[in-house]
């Protein structure tokens, strides 16, 4: 089985005459709950562990063996889905639901890995159940399986996770996208949705005009991508691309507030890719783009006779005229991103979407695939100081390293293996060229696929050591917000983990006692636990970064040391 992406919204085909919200209530507040709702079935089913994450065998061995349902291929409203990760929230659980019709109530199991999801009609139920029978779905970059429960409709009580602000607020948002599109869909006569402007899809009008931020873009996100993610939410009419503040920004217009909103809710805070290049979505104050040139920063799909405009040129956008300047992308040195499941709260691979001949922008996305080089080559070090716990340190920064070996002909290279392959990339990007203990570093991909350890009497000279155990790994954790504060090498430095009994002076001191000079130090207003301290040059902050992390500041409290993206 493969995984796949949620479907396009299907309420023309699946609900020609849909019902209203008062139809299907709301149900909070009533009758059993969880224990009862597993207390009828004598099958006993060990939930599979998510391969390659240590903290989901803590889920599965925290879950020995969960009572599942019996009856679980007569269809039914409700919807059970088993193996979900700890941490997966309503709103997601609702999410996988939303595309095949509207969603009425929820309840997540956390301490059994399992979630409810009913649905409004059973023929929305069954839609989904057959959809996810030929792939697999996934949350958090861990497979789920769905399946029909044995209950016609799901009741809680107050002391279950219906009854929290966050499912309330996650259920009513779902009606809210359904009822309006419900509600088009009527007006249309039972067609698709109507633009809300009287016909036309080349006006815009309010809260039809999305901004989105891409942050953490490892990897360069062209038109024709961001064409590809969006379009599944409704018909995308415009889009404009441009840098600002040093992040990649686009405008994205539909033809109805509905699509606009769909697609918010569906997409922001996503990753398109694992661990990277996030979706920050809000509406912007624009109600209408005017793109004059269809080329590879902007593109106006109702009006394909446009020039393409010079390939420098920047666009003019009618809000105040605020400039677009090209997008200067990451290096062609990366290929296109790979087609795996994506960790952490993401979208699918947008390269498994290959579903038409007809659809250029995802078969683009299909090839070619980055490599998956998990190992890297790094020369040019100072063999006089450099030490695998240094490289491990240092390259830690961007991810888990596995095992680090200098090599033992040839002592200013190594050989570092990193835990996944976007962070091998990630780490790439930002340390190649970088001076470390005075010489820059060069860094690439290297042929190997792992790094071996030395055979049993082979001399080694504690040149090769293997860290997949360590408790300094910054990422273990699938989806850590360690990737939301990625930031390429600079001169401050962000501390946490310093306990309260901890000063300044402290601080100062035991960077001093290591050689270092601070010329400027700050603690967090709101939270002492952390504090930004500037080098005095990029060469020192690498040095102090690779001496002071893990620096043991009280007896039970050891500094974590980060580039900031600040200044003081």
């Amino acid at each position: 089985m493969m995984s796949c992406p949620l479907p396009l919204p299907l309420l023309p085909a699946l609900h020609p005459q849909p019902a209203l919200a008062s139809d299907f209530p709301i149900h909070i507040g009533i009758k059993r709950g969880s224990d009862e709702l597993l207390s009828q079935s004598g099958v006993t089913v060990m939930a599979p562990a998510a391969p390659h994450h240590a903290d989901n065998n803590n889920q599965d061995s925290a879950a020995k063996k969960v009572k599942l349902e019996q009856n679980v291929g007569k269809p039914s409203r409700v919807i059970h889905i088993r193996n979900i990760p700890n941490e997966t929230t309503e709103a997601e659980i609702i999410q996988l639901g939303l595309p095949f019709g509207r969603v009425t109530n929820v309840l997540v199991l956390k301490g059994k890995n399992q979630a409810f999801l009913e649905m409004a009609e059973e023929i929305s139920a069954v839609a989904m159940v057959a959809y996810f029978g030929g792939c697999v779905a996934q949350l958090r970059g861990r497979a789920v399986y769905v399946q029909f429960s044995n209950h016609k409709e799901l009741k809680t009580d107050q002391t279950h996770s219906n009854a929290s602000a966050s499912a309330q607020a996650a259920l009513q948002a779902a009606q809210v996208i359904s009822n309006s599109a419900g509600a088009a869909i009527v007006a249309g006569g039972g067609n698709a949705l109507q633009p809300a402007n009287g016909g036309t899809e080349i006006q815009g009008g309010p809260n039809t005009v999305l901004r989105v931020i891409i942050e953490h873009m490892l990897y360069p996100i062209v038109l024709d991508v961001l064409y590809s993610i969006f379009q599944r939410y409704g018909k995308v009419l415009k889009i404009v691309t441009f840098t600002k503040n040093n992040s990649f920004q686009a405008l994205i217009q539909y033809p109805d507030t509905v699509s606009a909103q769909t697609a918010k809710t569906a997409l922001d805070g996503q990753n398109i890719y694992n661990g990277c290049c996030t979706l920050r979505i809000d509406y912007s104050k624009m109600t209408c783009l005017n793109v004059k040139y269809n080329n590879d920063k902007s593109r106006d799909y109702t009006n394909p006779t446009l020039p393409s405009g010079d390939g420098d040129a920047h666009q003019l956008l009618t809000s105040g005229g605020v400039l677009a300047p090209q997008f200067l992308g990451l290096g062609s040195g990366l290929a296109s991103p790979y087609g795996v499941g994506v960790g952490g709260v993401g979208l699918p691979a947008f390269g498994a979407l290959t579903l038409t001949p007809a659809s250029p922008a995802l078969r683009a996305l299909a090839a070619p695939p980055l490599p998956l080089a998990t190992v890297l080559l790094v020369s040019n070090l100072n063999e006089e100081m450099v030490t695998p716990d240094a490289l491990f340190t240092l390259f830690g920064v961007y991810g888990d390293v596995q095992r680090v070996k200098i090599l033992y002909n040839k002592k200013d290279s190594a050989l570092i293996q990193m835990a996944e392959p976007h962070q091998a990339h990630l780490a790439l990007t930002h340390m190649d060229k970088l001076r470390v203990f005075g010489k820059a570093m060069r860094v690439m991909l290297s042929k190997h696929q792992t790094v071996q350890l030395p055979k049993e009497g082979q001399p080694d000279a504690g040149l090769t050591r293997d860290y997949s155990q360590s408790p300094l790994h910054r990422f273990k954790k699938p989806g850590s917000k360690n990737y939301q504060n990625i930031y390429p090498p600079s001169a401050t430095l962000h501390l946490s983990n310093i306990p309260a009994t901890v000063t300044e002076e402290d601080i100062k001191d035991a960077f001093s006692k290591r050689g270092f000079t601070i010329k400027a130090f700050k603690f967090f207003p709101k939270d002492r636990k952390m504090a930004l301290v500037q080098l005095s040059s990029i060469d020192d902050a690498v040095t102090a970064l690779i001496k002071m992390h893990n620096y043991q500041l009280s007896e039970s409290n050891h500094l974590r040391v980060s580039f900031s993206k600040s200044s003081i």
